[in-house]
């Protein structure tokens, strides 16, 4: 089969991309939380045990689960690969000292292991390890007065994979991340979509490079003639555009059309995942808070350019017309205002779809799983104490690389 095929939000999944967390959630600190974009510190022993329960709710339905730290490692066999890799690496930690840099390569080539290689990427160095390992002074004025702990920072983030790169058909958009800290995670998509012989031959539809800011969480694949993507905190409207572009002049796909939701730009509805989320033919989650605040626009081909409209109808028609169905829109925590806002902020909205009517939900959401399973939905509940505290629930932590087509 393919290596890549995502149609839908709903299609039977059969293969997903996970990242399990390890010491970059043990580099996070108080005095680092809002640089790195977190709100508390995950326990990480508990973190881990969690996640391997999400992959083990994966692996009982028959879904094959892979690792992004495995299929990054494999490519770092070829020592030309590895060479690059780590030129790569060294380039996207911005304005660093020269000699810093030789010292961090030098650091990097040591590591004989392609998989700890990779682990003590995403985890950061610090100065410490670095100083002992290559036994080096204190010399220059910087060496004495640097108060910094890592030489290179900590991705604690990427345990959401879907938001560094998303496989929209038979492609993959590597995204331009919004924040500095997030930006580097896309470095392992770009090795292994350039590299790793299973997945080098899918199409870009977008580039890490490109200045515009996108996210995965804020794409959804509706059918193979609608994409939605959410205008947000995190993906700008010149990103849509210019993804539309590649979608509908370049790349000679199906679409016809993306459907652009655009939501209020505030951290707790960082994504538009964070508030909706498809979980079968007919049903989609919804936070009520964020239901009249929210536009659509359409873009369309309209010959050598690209049509803007506003959409002055209500989410659930739009939805009916692009799907031929009646449409049912699920409120996260309920018509209660308080449970509502509560359990979105703890990512009630935000399940991954493993087949038509069948979810993975964080457990501690238990109002919006007893409404889902009230509408007809199957929800496989999974811990979450800790994960929960990265403000990302199931579908952050899941990337689809291949579902059935409906």
């Amino acid at each position: 089969m393919p290596s890549l095929h995502i149609y839908s939000e709903i299609g039977k999944l059969k293969k997903v991309l996970l990242h399990e967390p390890g010491e970059e959630l043990n580099n996070l600190t108080p005095n680092s939380l809002e640089e790195l974009l977190f709100d508390d510190i995950p326990w990480l022993p508990l973190a881990k045990k969690e996640h391997q329960a999400f992959a083990n709710a994966f692996r009982e339905n028959g879904i094959e689960v892979v690792y992004l730290v495995d299929l990054a490692a494999e490519v770092l066999k070829d020592k030309n690969v590895k060479k690059e890799f780590i030129e790569t690496f060294l380039e996207d930690l911005g304005p660093t000292p020269n000699i810093l840099k030789a010292h961090i390569n030098t650091f990097l080539n040591s590591i004989k292991d392609e998989k700890e290689l990779v682990k003590k990427c995403i985890s950061g160095i610090k100065y410490k390890e670095l100083y002992d390992k290559l036994k080096l002074e204190k010399k220059r004025l910087h060496d004495f007065v640097n108060n910094s702990i890592f030489a290179t920072n900590p991705m604690p983030n990427l345990y959401f994979t879907r938001d560094p790169f998303a496989v929209i058909n038979d492609g993959v958009s590597i995204n331009a991340m919004y924040s500095k800290t997030r930006k580097r995670e896309t470095i392992f998509a770009k090795f292994i979509f350039k590299y790793h012989k299973d997945y080098k031959d899918a199409r870009i539809f977008y580039n890490r490079d490109d200045k515009y800011n996108i996210e995965g969480g804020d794409i959804c694949v509706l059918s193979d003639k609608c994409l939605i993507v959410g205008v947000s905190q995190r993906t700008s409207a010149l990103a849509i555009e210019r993804l539309a572009e590649s979608l509908f002049f370049n790349n000679n796909t199906n679409y016809e059309s993306i459907l652009a939701f655009h939501i209020p730009f505030e951290r707790t509805f960082m994504h538009l995942d964070t508030i909706f989320s498809q979980v079968d033919y007919d049903k989609f989650t919804i936070h009520k808070a964020c239901y009249e605040k929210m536009h659509v626009y359409e873009l369309t081909k309209d010959k050598n350019s690209i049509k803007t409209k506003k959409l002055n109808k209500k989410l659930e028609l739009i939805l009916e017309e692009k799907l031929g169905k009646k449409i049912s829109l699920i409120p996260c925590g309920g018509n209660d205002s308080i449970d509502s806002d509560r359990e979105q902020w703890s990512d009630g909205s935000n399940c991954i779809c493993i087949s038509p009517g069948v979810v993975i939900a964080y457990e501690r959401n238990d109002i919006t799983n007893n409404l889902l399973k009230e509408y007809g939905i199957k929800v496989i509940e999974i811990p979450s104490s800790e994960l929960s505290r990265g403000r990302g629930g199931p579908r952050c932590m899941s990337m689809p690389l291949y579902r059935e087509d409906l």
